[in-house]
C-alpha cells in the first residue's frame, strides 16, 4: 500500500479541522501510487451530508518547491471547466499545509474508474478532454520546467550505460543510443506551447462509460509542446499493454478527438512522428534506469523498458499514417 507515513486518528483529526470541509468520518489508504502517501477521506461535509477527498502526503520525488505550480495548475483548470481535481483551501488560503515536517494537499475527490483496454469513444473523449486542458492554459500564469526532455534522457541513459542496457535486452543499447542522436538531430522547434500534462496514461484519467470524469497526477506537468503531450497520449493509449500491437482504431478516435477541440497546425501534424519517438525514448530512459537502480525490496513494480522500444519501432516505421484521423 503507498502509505509511507502513519498518522493517529487524532493527527487526521486535527489536520481536516484546519479545512472548512466538515469533521473526519474516516480515512483510508489508498494501495495506488509509488511516491506519496494517500488517503481516501470522508468528512461529515459542511451541509451534514458528507464529502470526500484525498489527502496526499509528499514522500519523494515531488519537490514541494513546485508544489504551488501543480497545486495552482489545477485550481486553474477545474475553474475553466476541465475535469480536474481542485485543490481545497485551508481556512486560511493555503494551498497545502505541513505535518511532520511533511507537505500534504487536500483535493477534490472524482468519481470514476481508470480503463485497461480502452474503447474507440473513451478514446475519443480522452483527445478532446486533452485539447481542452491544452486551451485551457493559455492565461495559466505560471511556467513549469520540463525535467524530464532530450537532456535528461540522454542522462538516463548514459547512466544505464552499454553494458548496463544489455542486461535488459542485447539490442537496447544500439536502439536507445542511435535514437538519441536522431532525435538530437529532429527535435523540432517552434511549435505551440504551454504547460502540458506529459504523463497521461490510462491510469491517470477517471472515466465514467464514454465521459471523461477526471484527469489526475499533473506532478511531471511542464512547459512544453502541445503536440509533444499528444504525442505522448498517443503512445500510452494507442497500443496493448506491451506495446507489441497497435490498435489504430484507438489512435484515430484519440487524434480525432482532440482535432474536435483544438486544430492542430501543418507544423504540428508533420512533426508527431518525430514527437512519438521522443515520447517512447522518454518512458524507456526512465523504465531502462528504474529497472537497473530500483532495489529488489523496493515497493515500485519495475515497468519493462522494451514495450515502449516496440511502440518506438512501430513509429519509426510507420511515419505520418498513426495520426490520420
Amino acid at each position: 500500500m503507498a502509505v509511507y507515513t502513519h498518522l493517529a486518528a487524532e493527527d487526521l483529526a486535527a489536520l481536516i479541522a484546519a479545512y472548512d470541509v466538515g469533521e473526519l468520518v474516516s480515512a483510508k489508504g489508498i494501495a495506488e501510487g509509488v511516491s506519496n502517501s494517500n488517503w481516501l477521506i470522508e468528512t461529515s461535509g459542511k451541509d451534514g451530508h458528507g464529502a470526500r477527498f484525498i489527502l496526499t502526503m509528499y514522500e519523494r520525488r515531488i519537490d514541494t518547491a513546485y508544489l504551488p505550480f501543480y497545486l495552482g495548475l489545477l485550481d486553474h483548470l477545474s475553474a475553466r471547466g476541465c475535469p480536474v481535481p481542485a485543490t481545497i483551501h485551508d481556512r486560511d488560503g493555503s494551498l497545502s499545509r505541513e505535518i511532520d515536517g511533511k507537505s500534504v494537499a487536500l483535493i477534490e475527490f472524482l468519481p470514476g474508474v481508470s480503463v485497461d483496454r480502452p474503447t474507440p469513444g473513451q478514446a475519443r473523449a480522452v483527445g478532446a478532454a486533452l485539447a481542452q486542458l491544452h486551451l485551457a492554459v493559455s492565461d495559466f500564469p505560471m511556467t513549469g520546467v520540463q525535467t524530464m526532455g532530450l537532456a535528461e534522457w540522454d542522462r538516463l541513459i548514459n547512466s544505464c550505460g552499454h553494458d548496463g542496457l544489455a542486461q535488459i535486452d542485447p539490442g537496447l543499447p544500439e536502439i536507445a543510443f542511435g535514437e538519441l542522436s536522431h532525435l538530437a538531430a529532429e527535435w523540432p522547434a517552434g511549435l505551440p506551447q504551454g504547460v502540458v500534462h506529459c504523463d497521461l496514461f490510462p491510469d491517470n484519467v477517471l472515466m465514467l462509460g464514454d465521459e471523461v470524469s477526471g484527469l489526475i497526477d499533473f506532478y511531471f506537468a511542464a512547459e512544453d509542446f502541445f503536440a509533444y503531450d499528444l504525442a505522448v497520449t498517443h503512445a500510452a493509449w494507442s497500443f496493448t499493454t506491451d506495446g507489441s500491437n497497435y490498435r489504430p482504431e484507438i489512435g484515430s478516435a484519440l487524434i480525432e478527438g482532440y482535432r474536435s477541440r483544438r486544430s492542430l497546425s501543418v507544423s504540428e501534424l508533420a512533426e508527431l512522428p518525430t514527437l512519438a519517438r521522443g515520447a517512447c525514448m522518454r518512458f524507456i530512459s526512465s523504465r531502462a534506469y528504474d529497472w537497473l537502480h530500483t532495489p529488489p525490496d523496493a515497493l515500485v513494480t519495475r515497468k519493462d523498458p522494451m514495450a515502449f522500444v516496440r511502440r518506438l519501432q512501430f513509429y519509426a516505421a510507420a511515419g505520418q499514417r498513426p495520426f490520420a484521423s
